[in-house]
């Protein structure tokens, strides 16, 4: 696209009122340039674009939203539940000596297996409703007791593998909304878990006992191939203490399938009978947030729908990288300094200005993106991972902010280079093309990582949604949504090349530039 800049007045007298003048006559210099603003338009339009062509796909039919837990997040909540209710304040003690479980190798076989969080215990559920708070205390299938509440809190207890000869006795008690665990080796000396205070936890809750297991491979249960695996669980007589209401235990399975993160192997299926004065318990699904990945494929993240940004900013890019070349191409920079004495009010009106135009394109797609796009991916059938609202505004603003720190890195490597090809080929290269190379499975996940830590492109990590919790196993990687860095401190290593590349500009403009 062709631009025609033309020159200020013909007065060559320096620009009186200060900054703010300055500031004015670049806005003014940007907006009369045709090219720029509908390039900049445009930019917002191939971000929705590209987004929606990416998740066109339709999987048949329309998808339910995932449960919410109490934090915002989409959660797996699915398990087998022997439970009756608890009146009032109370506990629940028993003991749990073995925990095993099958992996699904195909239709119609499985194999001894189990998951690393595979999950045997006992359990306060504030109803039966996906989605409602609890706290658990549980044996695992490698990572010892735990008391797990809420879906993202895990605390360890006593390590190592559950048997006959080495059983673990597990309680809770609760007081109005704060429940309490504890764990023991011998069912005499207790010591405490944790404790967690379940907001609005009802008067009558659901308590007892539960399996669950997610999605494992063959072995250990790691790697990228998960396959549907469930558990069983031995556990003793349950003992009961404080207001419970004498009812008959009932089993069922919460939630109607076993959740993004686990399914019922194809020839068992849940249960719970009496074993020898206790009960043998099978079951299958999780209790944990969803994190997308392999082990909850099909599941779209907000991430998903701004894909398109990589576009958005390369238009942004050319620009910004014209918005300063193209006065050095034409010869209007020694017009704008006469004009404009101050160098460097000169660089900061026009990041400035530049930098607006970008974060309020980015920002306007993304705000239309993040809630069209999940709605469009429901009706194809495609779950949504569910966060927070202040990780959802994040998402969207930091995509404004996004577009705003490359636009800001182009023209200061524009006033470095002077030559508008030479800088959008080194900020596409330094900044979308690892972006490019990370998030497509073309690179070991290490040096995906390591382009996602060390070059701009760690500022796309302002988009990521996925939390990396140590009680879900799944693929964390950049194809998968998941970051290297924290997403603020990705944004920071782009900004921290955006200052590095502005304070050289500044430093060359005052002593190259005449």
């Amino acid at each position: 696209m062709t631009t025609t800049l033309s020159p200020p007045p013909a007065t060559s007298r320096p620009l009186r009122g200060g900054f703010g003048r300055v500031l004015r006559a670049e806005w003014t210099k940007f907006r009369t340039v045709r090219g720029w603003v509908l390039s900049t338009a445009g930019a917002l339009v191939v971000t929705c674009v590209v987004g929606l062509l990416a998740t066109a796909q339709s999987n048949g039919g329309s998808a339910s939203k995932l449960p919410v837990g109490p934090s915002g997040h989409a959660v797996n909540d699915a398990f087998y539940f022997m439970h009756q209710p608890l009146k009032g304040d109370g506990g629940i003690t028993v003991s749990v000596s073995s925990l095993t479980g099958e992996v699904a190798t195909s239709p119609t076989e499985n194999k001894p297996g189990l998951a690393p969080w595979a999950k045997a215990g006992i359990i306060v559920k504030a109803s039966l409703e996906p989605g409602s708070p609890y706290a658990a205390m549980m044996v695992t299938g490698a990572h010892g007791v735990r008391m797990q509440y809420d879906y993202t809190h895990d605390k360890a207890g006593l390590p190592g593998a559950v048997s006959a000869e080495a059983p673990r006795w597990l309680r809770l008690t609760r007081s109005g909304e704060t429940v309490t665990g504890y764990q023991s080796t011998d069912g005499g000396a207790w010591t405490e878990v944790g404790s967690a205070r379940l907001s609005g936890l009802s008067e009558s809750p659901q308590v007892g006992l539960f399996v669950a297991s997610p999605s494992a491979t063959e072995d250990t249960g790691t790697g990228t191939g998960f396959n549907p695996a469930v558990a069983t669980g031995t556990f003793g007589a349950p003992a009961l203490s404080g207001g419970w209401s004498g009812d008959a235990w009932q089993n069922r399975q919460v939630s109607d399938g076993a959740g993004t993160s686990g399914s019922y192997s194809r020839t068992t299926k849940g249960e719970a009978v009496r074993s020898d004065g206790g009960y043998r318990i099978t079951g299958a699904g999780d209790i944990a947030p969803v994190v997308g990945g392999p082990a909850a494929s099909g599941v779209r993240i907000l991430s998903n729908f701004l894909v398109g940004a990589f576009a958005g900013l390369i238009m942004m890019v050319v620009v910004a990288a014209g918005y300063m070349t193209l006065e050095y191409r034409r010869g209007l920079i020694g017009v704008t300094f006469a004009a404009s004495p101050s160098r460097g009010s000169v660089l900061v009106s026009k990041a400035l200005v530049v930098g607006c135009a970008a974060f309020l394109a980015g920002t306007i797609a993304a705000a239309f993106m993040v809630p069209f796009g999940a709605s469009r991916s429901l009706a194809n059938g495609f779950p949504v991972l569910t966060v927070p609202t202040s990780t959802e505004l994040r998402v969207i603003v930091g995509t404004g902010l996004l577009l705003a720190a490359a636009s800001v890195f182009a023209l200061a490597v524009g006033v470095i280079l002077r030559r508008s090809a030479v800088t959008i080929t080194v900020v596409v290269v330094s900044m979308v093309l690892p972006y490019l190379l990370a998030t497509a499975p073309v690179l070991p996940p290490a040096a995906s990582d390591w382009l996602l830590k060390v070059t701009p492109a760690a500022g796309f990590g302002i988009q990521q949604t996925v939390t990396h919790y140590d009680q879900v196993v799944t693929v964390y990687s950049p194809m998968h949504g998941y970051f290297p860095l924290a997403p603020w401190a990705g944004f920071a290593v782009l900004c921290a090349y955006a200052a590095a590349a502005f304070v050289g500009a500044l430093v060359l403009i005052r002593r190259r530039d005449a």
